[in-house]
């Protein structure tokens, strides 16, 4: 029973017990959730820079559907360039009040509110952890191969049931394993991580196209085919792949307080991530494209997957230069799937491994194996956070207008700005059913249920039409019915100077300390 104990202490959440929080409530007041320490704001502009390589093969359904490739190119370009300053709008409060997204949601849903739009990033932290460990196991694979070519033969002792087989449940867990250390780390400190990874992503993207191209003696016939549809067909593909292109920024998105809390100034995370983000996504599908279309001169067939045509070069008897580039690349893409699930959801320790746990159990193999069923998942989510997202940003930049009380993110005080109706907004709840309600019946079509053609265009437009609507609402709501705090100008202010209350509470400590290791000198 004592060794029960002792682990439940272990484990517990440490915490700065705030004035009038009950002891049943600290979790309130975590010192995972008060607001990051001066001396933990360590990001940098270059810290927000980051290669990202999800969109490698972002180009393949649009090519395969009928584009020309610099058609799928452009529709990249466009996706990810209209989600970036969303980006940068919602990550504002933390890079500001230096508070992460649960906290930056009390603010718009409520002390106790706030619960469900944590659960769900939770949920989507846990299933992106395992999808990013099957990735990563798959390059694992091919990274041992380079090394022992004999791994590609282990025999099977797996049950068909399981979905997987035994060389891939064995890279899956090696890259999982891997994968923990990383979590272990503060999130100020992880950023030389990101650094490390900026650097050798764009090294290991550019010689694998050279050496495509070099194998292939061209770029291959895909850059030189036509697009296939026109008119309003064509508009329609690449406005459902811009929606595409937005959900799998989503969770990036919904998570920028996060890291922007970590800036050392509020406009530290702007001008990087405005330039960063289409331009990695963007350069990253164009080595994709002439990657791909030199793989159909190198094999007769395209060849989508990088890891895929990695393990072809492998095939042949390779070389060991063959071997060792083969093994740079792969150790690139795993650098690369560590640093996603990084960016994407890591906040605290506890989270992190929870999250890694969850997503070893759930069997994430299933999921990636079916790309229909990943989409519609994919899809389901960006429908629920796009409706968190445009009540965060209404509250921020309509209601409230940057007016913050960060001290009241922190009490549970019936009165105090952020209680609302005993912990819940129920503004918030109804834009938050609005902009799920809009989506809904697009959703339905998606999963293979006929509905109307509207309705699948809207669900195209699934971010902006549930952001919006959320948004909307929320704002009209607030009007209807005011809440503490609604201001008239915008002016980022935290008017319980909080800041200042902790900075001179420190002084007081430090020169209380001072004395009494005077007086015990004397």
């Amino acid at each position: 029973m004592d060794f029960a104990r002792q682990l439940v202490k272990a484990l517990e959440v440490s915490h700065t017990r705030e004035e009038r929080a009950p002891s049943d409530l600290q979790f309130v007041s975590s010192d995972d959730l008060l607001p990051v320490p001066i001396e933990e704001r360590m990001w940098t502009a270059f810290s927000y820079v980051a290669l990202s390589l999800d969109s490698w093969m972002i180009t393949s359904s649009m090519i395969v559907m009928g584009m020309s490739w610099w058609q799928a190119w452009l529709t990249v370009w466009i996706g990810y360039g209209l989600m970036t300053p969303f980006v940068v709008l919602l990550g504002r409060p933390g890079a500001v009040f230096h508070v992460t997204f649960p906290v930056v949601n009390r603010a718009s849903f409520g002390i106790f509110g706030s619960l469900w739009c944590v659960f769900n990033r939770a949920t989507m932290a846990c299933i992106w952890y395992g999808v990013q460990s099957s990735i990563g196991g798959s390059c694992v694979l091919v990274m041992l191969r380079t090394i022992w070519p004999s791994v590609n033969n282990i025999p099977n002792s797996m049950p068909l049931s399981s979905g997987t087989n035994t060389r891939d449940f064995m890279c899956f867990l090696i890259f999982w394993v891997i994968s923990l250390p990383f979590i272990w780390p503060p999130v100020h400190t992880i950023r030389h991580f990101f650094t490390f990874k900026t650097i050798v992503s764009p090294i290991a993207c550019v010689i694998f196209m050279i050496w495509c191209i070099v194998k292939a003696k061209g770029v291959g016939p895909i850059v030189k085919q036509p697009a296939t549809i026109h008119g309003s067909e064509l508009a329609w593909a690449m406005i459902s792949n811009i929606g595409i292109c937005i959900s799998n920024l989503i969770t990036l998105t919904t998570n920028a307080p996060d890291f922007a809390s970590r800036a050392k100034t509020p406009s530290t995370p702007i001008i990087s991530q405005l330039w960063c983000i289409p331009l990695s996504y963007g350069s990253v599908c164009l080595f994709g494209v002439i990657v791909s279309s030199s793989s159909q001169t190198i094999y007769g067939e395209v060849i989508w997957s990088p890891v895929d045509l990695l393990g072809m070069f492998l095939d042949d008897n390779p070389s060991p230069a063959t071997r060792f580039g083969v093994w740079f690349i792969a150790f690139s893409l795993i650098i690369a799937q560590i640093g996603k699930y990084l960016f994407s959801s890591q906040n605290v320790r506890r989270g992190g491994y929870i999250s890694a746990i969850v997503g070893l159990v759930m069997c994430p193999w299933n999921l990636v194996s079916s790309s229909s069923r990943f989409s519609s998942y994919m899809s389901a989510y960006t429908v629920f956070l796009s409706a968190i997202a445009g009540v965060m940003a209404a509250e921020y930049y309509f209601v409230r207008k940057g007016h913050y009380n960060v001290a009241d993110l922190y009490v549970t005080r019936k009165g105090s700005w952020y209680w609302y109706n005993y912990g819940f907004n129920p503004r918030a709840y109804a834009a938050y059913v609005a902009g799920i309600a809009i989506n809904i019946v697009g959703f339905a079509g998606d999963i293979g249920i006929p509905v109307p053609a509207a309705a699948t265009h809207i669900f195209d437009l699934s971010f902006f039409t549930g952001f919006g609507t959320s948004s909307i609402v929320f704002y009209i709501l607030s009007k209807m019915f005011p809440v503490p705090g609604a201001a008239d100008i915008f002016e980022e202010i935290d008017v319980s100077g909080y800041e200042e209350k902790m900075a001179n509470c420190n002084e007081d400590t430090k020169s209380k300390d001072g004395s009494t290791e005077k007086e015990s000198t004397v």
